[in-house]
């Protein structure tokens, strides 16, 4: 009999307490696992959508680098980081397309990037070469620069600054750029990488060349001012220019990219060092007679 009551207990215990226990610790399990499934979820998006964002960020502070070395006039360096941070500046949008993860946050901020790497470094390197056509720097005494700029009846010492020119056409392109939306498949005015290479190359060839008349003409302040001037120009004119972006690599569709990376292996093996500036001459170029119907 007693054991006929204990059992009866046990089950009405069991059936208060320990099933419903139960129950609750395996309901708590799942939740628990459901939650932690959807927050390693949420962190791989949140991840994978800081990817191109941080590629962002090594071009700016590639760009960093290369401001530090201009500034040091170690322009060999400096066009390196450059170079580096144009890399960069490729593969971000490439990464957010391959991940699907672009966003406002991300086009603002490669802005902000291509500003340092392809807008200030360029006007810094600028100001180097015309403070040095000149002879002396912008912080040299005005009597100093006086007497220096004799040569070139250039008496100002504020002259140099005009390489900055440069860094504040940059910045114009840039901002138009954020609100065009024509220049999804092409460009509208020279991009700032180009402009960035385009002029650091010029640095560098003056600084390594061994023609005596390229010398003359890249050292002289109003050649110098004259192709700042046109930089900013370019950077900002109404002129449609091809993107290197393959939707395919078949000759069909992209004869233009295709011709223009040949004729730039070419000037590469030919030319060398003076490749760089002729490359982005033919790319303006080319970009002109292919894109003449919509100037005309």
């Amino acid at each position: 009999m007693k054991s006929i009551f204990l059992k009866v207990a046990m089950i009405q215990v069991a059936n208060i307490w320990v099933y419903p226990l139960i129950t609750l610790v395996c309901d708590r399990y799942c939740n628990l696992r459901a939650t932690l499934a959807h927050d390693k979820k949420c962190i791989f998006v949140i991840m994978k959508q800081w990817i191109p964002n941080l590629i962002t960020l090594l071009n700016l502070l590639s760009g960093c680098v290369a401001a530090i070395y201009a500034f040091n006039n170690e322009i060999v360096w400096a066009g390196i980081f450059v170079g580096l941070g144009i890399f960069f500046d490729f593969f971000d949008g490439l990464a957010a397309r391959l991940l699907k993860v672009s966003s406002a946050l991300g086009g603002e901020l490669d802005s902000m990037a291509d500003l340092i790497t392809s807008g200030l470094v360029p006007g810094i390197v600028m100001y180097q070469l015309i403070s040095a056509s000149l002879g002396v720097d912008f912080l040299e005494n005005p009597t100093a620069f006086a007497v220096a700029g004799e040569r070139y009846l250039i008496s100002y010492s504020w002259v140099p600054l005009i390489g900055f020119f440069i860094t504040a056409a940059s910045g114009l392109r840039l901002a138009r750029f954020n609100l065009d939306t024509r220049q999804t498949d092409s460009f509208i005015g020279l991009p700032t990488p180009a402009n960035a290479i385009f002029i650091i190359s010029l640095a560098i060839i003056l600084q390594h060349t061994t023609l005596d008349w390229v010398y003359m003409v890249l050292d002289n302040p109003y050649v110098l001012i004259g192709i700042t001037l046109l930089s900013g120009v370019l950077l900002n004119a109404e002129l449609p220019l091809f993107a290197l972006k393959f939707k395919n690599f078949g000759f069909k569709g992209n004869e233009v990219r295709w011709i223009f990376l040949l004729l730039s292996v070419l000037l590469i093996f030919s030319l060398q060092l003076y490749a760089i500036p002729s490359i982005i001459i033919l790319y303006v170029i080319m970009s002109l007679f292919t894109n003449k119907k919509k100037l005309s």
